[in-house]
Order: C-alpha cells, then structure tokens, then sequence
C-alpha cells in the first residue's frame, strides 16, 4: 500500500549537504572586518611616521631644544647637517660625508626631503615618491652610522647593537609598505590625489 503524504503537512527533504545560509555573509562580513582594521592601523602607522619626519624638520629649523638646541635653528644660521656628517666616524663613505657636511645643497636637499616626506605621509598622497626619496635618505643615514663595524675609526666602541638591521632600515620598509597597500586612501587625501588630472597622467605621483 502506497504510503500518501498527510494532506496538512508538506513533504520535506532534508539536504545536510547544503551550506548554511548565513555562512557566506560572515565570511564576507569578516573579510571586510579585518580589511577596514588593517587600513586604519595602515593610516595609523602612515600619520605616525609622517609626524616623526615633521617633527624633524620643525625641530631642525627653528631650534625647538630637542635634537637642535635653542638658537642653533636653520633660521638662526645653523647648519642642519654639518652637526650630524662632521660626526660620521666610521664605513667606506666617512670621508665623502665629511665632505658634504654642511655645504647649502645638503642642507636644503636634507630639509626639503624631511618636509616634503613629513607632508606626503601625513596627508596621504604622493606615497610612491615618498616611499623612494626616504629609503634613499634612510639608507644614506644607515651608511652614515655604518652599524657593521664594532670600532669606530678613533678605536673607541660603536655602541651598534645589529650589525644589519637598524631603525632606519624599518623605516625604509615601512614606507614602501604603506606605498604599496595605498594608505593614504584612508584618514588622508589619496581618493581625491588620484583623481587629478597631472596624477592620472603620472601614475609615480601616487
């Protein structure tokens, strides 16, 4: 005897291999989750970074007492890096440093370079350059400190604590990484910057 299905209760088939329907919106929900973290501690990190360079550069030119005395500035007549390259005591590039010690070119290329990145970072466009002219400028400082050596040329110790690594280095990568994940797209003007015309035209000014 044909078994009938009961006139007030539909069949059912249960199909346990099908995916749950609320699983694709988590995942997806989740992704976004971490994407929008991950830009904000990118931003972060992109402001951060620019305030470290700014500040150098304020400090340096109006002699705020930190690493430049008080009237010692660039506007009193100080030198921003005689001070630094005249010290250099040690690498293969000791001489050529004390050579460029305080000559006017090295003084408006350094300060140009720390205002010009400072302002980049912190308003979040033009990254790629930034990214470029600050590894050149990190990694002519690293060769200015030289952290291989243990002696410096006078035989006292050079105090490095790495012989590879240093924070001029992390600072190099940090900046080609917030180039290459856009970080300026949030908390800074990126959106905008890509939409001029002369940054459509010259995809290295983003």
């Amino acid at each position: 005897m044909a078994v009938q299905p009961h006139p007030h209760r539909p069949l059912r088939i249960s199909r346990v291999w099908r995916k749950p329907q609320g699983a694709t919106a988590v995942d997806a929900t989740a992704r976004t989750t971490v994407t929008t973290a991950a830009a904000r501690i990118f931003a972060a990190v992109r402001l951060v970074l620019g305030g470290v360079f700014l500040w150098a550069f304020f400090d340096k030119t109006f002699g705020w007492g930190y690493a430049t005395p008080a009237g010692k500035g660039w506007i009193d007549g100080g030198s921003p890096t005689k001070g630094f390259l005249s010290g250099v005591a040690a690498g293969p590039m000791e001489s050529t440093f004390h050579s460029w010690a305080g000559d006017t070119w090295a003084n408006w290329l350094f300060m140009l370079g720390l205002l010009g990145i400072g302002a980049a970072l912190a308003a979040g466009v033009a990254l790629r350059f930034a990214a470029v002219a600050g590894s050149v400028m990190m990694a002519l400082m690293w060769a200015a400190e030289w952290p291989p050596v243990k002696h410096l040329s006078d035989g006292a110790p050079s105090m490095s604590t790495n012989p590879l690594l240093d924070y001029h280095l992390v600072y190099a990568v940090v900046l080609i990484a917030l180039a290459v994940v856009y970080a300026g797209r949030t908390w800074g003007l990126a959106k905008v910057w890509e939409k001029l015309p002369f940054v459509r035209r010259n995809p290295w000014l983003l």
